[in-house]
């Protein structure tokens, strides 16, 4: 965990403290060895006896952020003027995301949208942010997890395209402040705030970080 207070409050039986930048769990990118050398760490855990947990212990090395490289990823140009360019945009990326599911074998995409669903996402929230319901919106999940997938598709597609690791959450910053998509879920978000729909149907389309730009 990355988080001692969190850590702390949660109480699980045995958890490890890294003090690593919030984005890096597992410490330095792109350094295969160094992660599973934290992993090693995490799994020894299991063998503390019952009648000692819960156990927080501090893992050995920390981390600092250097620099704050923002991620640099040229989004694909305009391919079909016939439909909105969130959707247009969202359709550039599939096969960026592909290569990157292809190369790593793991994703967070696919808690309520699958790679055919993705425009419908889009088209949801488009009319989402102009005023229709959610019940109308037919969004092909709940929103949170609909929000959730097209970070992971846009960040994870980024990641293939760019050249460089960006600094710890710039992946973030990139999607709400660059790309169609992220900056339509921020509207989103806003139209149903303000349409008065319960907290937990919007809080949860953005991160905390992002809650101030609504």
């Amino acid at each position: 965990m990355a988080v001692r207070g969190q850590a702390e409050r949660v109480k699980a039986p045995r958890a490890l403290y890294c003090e690593f930048p919030l984005g890096r769990p597992l410490g330095r990118p792109l350094d295969p060895a160094y992660q599973h050398q934290v992993l090693a760490a995490a799994f020894a855990l299991l063998k503390t006896p019952a009648e000692r947990v819960p156990i927080l212990v501090d893992y050995p090395d920390g981390i600092v952020e250097q620099g704050s490289e923002a991620l640099v990823c040229t989004l694909p140009p305009r391919f079909d003027p016939q439909v909105h360019p969130a959707v247009d945009e969202a359709n550039g990326l599939r096969a960026a995301y592909q290569r990157a599911f292809a190369r790593t074998g793991c994703t967070a995409f696919g808690k309520a949208l699958a790679l055919d669903t993705v425009p419908t996402a889009v088209q949801g929230f488009l009319a989402i942010a102009d005023g229709v319901t959610v019940d109308q919106a037919s969004l092909p999940g709940d929103p949170a997890s609909c929000a959730a997938d097209l970070r992971a598709y846009y960040e994870e597609a980024a990641l293939a395209l760019a050249d460089h690791v960006p600094a710890a959450r710039q992946a973030e910053a990139w999607f709400f402040t660059k790309t169609e998509v992220g900056k339509l879920l921020l509207r989103a978000q806003t139209a149903l705030r303000q349409a008065g729909v319960p907290q937990p149907v919007w809080f949860y389309l953005t991160p905390m970080t992002r809650k101030e730009m609504t």
